[in-house]
């Protein structure tokens, strides 16, 4: 009944513009639910971004439909018309160094034994149903292989493996990878173009004990019966909106248990040369574990360096700002192609989301023993407010297929209630 009579402006406050609040609008629209969107930044898409400052796009954040079989982008692409493609992502052949130098065959054999030794020991603990760090579940290995195999997460997790669940990440889905030339974030920008968004919008509060919604914002407070908030997980932790009441004890522990890795991007516009590779040829720099860095060269075709690094190796090089980052991975490349490199490299950007405040990370990852985290944080707070996006993604976590599925569900669960 107090649901019912709550003077509310919509039904329905979406909080945050990027794939899983995008997501969420298409569903209520399609359902027929009344709904407002608003977005702190000055864009949609969130950390799904294809930058074009350097002349030529690139994804600054997601960049790869991961399980392909199974992500609901595919089919969006195709309805948009972008055509998306696996048969040529990164297959301009792979370089592995050392110390400037190129790895041989049987050095470069040992490191891919590292992993794959890695990845027996996490299938086994996740068969076992133990939930612990991925840092323990190789802690027998001989200790060179053991630093190589935890590296090597560092450009897929972006975050060190002690911090990181294992039977969390042996949840997550596999399947096929596609990729697009226009972009991943051009993608998501081009399938939320026409809904409706209050921009330069944030929520700074949220009361929701009144038997609706009230959320604040700098340009006024919003009523709505109920609310869907898929802003970052590391935005929730680090308390920018303040809720009132204070969440469920439940939801509060969710949040303890999920944290942000640190996947950092450097794009380098790179003119002129192309020092004997082909298009989308990839280095690996990994003379030290924990700062391996993947540097992929003119992908499609581009005149574009892009570097990726994790864990705190790349939270370091964020806080040293954009004109260290730049200059780090100069000088990687000079290392490994020569010193020609330097007068090629015209300009470049830096993507570090663990130090934007409106991401504060690159995507969610459970701590060891906490596994159970995403689902306690999709379930509903008083049939009136939910909790979506790639953190609660379920196995598709950490992707913006994820956050999509979960807006989904929380639309449909959001707009159920309301009828209900």
């Amino acid at each position: 009944m107090a649901s019912r009579l709550f003077a509310a402006d919509v039904d329905v406050l979406i909080v945050g513009a990027g794939a899983a609040g995008l997501s969420a609008a298409r569903e209520l629209m399609r359902l027929g639910v009344s709904f407002r969107m608003v977005e702190a930044r000055e864009r949609i898409g969130g950390r799904a971004f294809t930058g074009a400052s350097l002349g030529a796009g690139f994804d600054a954040g997601a960049e790869i439909v991961h399980f392909a079989d199974r992500n609901p982008w595919v089919g969006i692409a195709r309805d948009l018309g972008v055509t998306l493609d696996g048969s040529g992502w990164r297959m301009g052949g792979w370089q592995v160094h050392a110390n400037g130098q190129p790895l041989g065959m049987i050095e470069r054999g040992r490191r891919w034994q590292a992993f794959r030794e890695m990845e027996a020991r996490m299938e086994r603990v996740a068969a076992s149903g133990r939930d612990m760090s991925l840092a323990d579940a190789v802690a027998d290995m001989a200790p060179e292989s053991r630093e190589i195999a935890r590296s090597g997460l560092l450009l897929v997790l972006g975050e060190d493996g002690v911090r990181i669940s294992v039977l969390d990440n042996q949840s997550l889905w596999s399947g096929p990878d596609l990729t697009t030339t226009s972009g991943y974030g051009a993608l998501v920008e081009a399938y939320g173009k026409a809904l409706p968004v209050s921009l330069s919008t944030p929520v700074t509060a949220i009361n929701w004990g009144s038997g609706g919604i009230e959320a604040m914002t700098p340009r006024g407070t919003i009523t709505a019966r109920a609310a869907i908030v898929t802003v970052p997980v590391g935005v929730l932790k680090a308390g920018a909106i303040r809720f009132t009441p204070d969440l469920p004890s439940g939801h509060l522990a969710a949040l303890d248990g999920i944290g942000m890795g640190a996947l950092t991007k450097i794009a380098l516009r790179i003119d002129g040369e192309r020092f004997g590779l082909s298009d989308g040829s990839t280095l690996m720099e990994a003379t030290r574990p924990e700062a391996m860095t993947m540097i992929e060269l003119f992908p499609n075709g581009k005149p574009l360096a892009v570097a990726i690094c994790g864990g705190d190796v790349a939270r370091d090089l964020g806080a040293a700002g954009e004109a260290a980052a730049i200059s780090h991975i100069t000088a990687l490349l000079a290392g490994m192609l020569g010193s020609s490199v330097r007068g090629a490299v015209k300009a470049g950007r830096l993507a570090s989301w663990w130090h934007d405040p409106l991401a504060r990370g690159s995507y969610s990852v459970c701590q060891p023993g906490r596994s159970a985290a995403r689902a306690a944080l999709a379930e509903p707070v008083a049939a009136r407010l939910w909790f979506a996006g790639e953190a609660t993604g379920g196995g598709g976590a950490m992707t913006v297929g994820g956050a999509t599925l979960s807006a989904w569900q929380a639309a449909r669960a959001c707009a159920a209630s309301l009828k209900a």
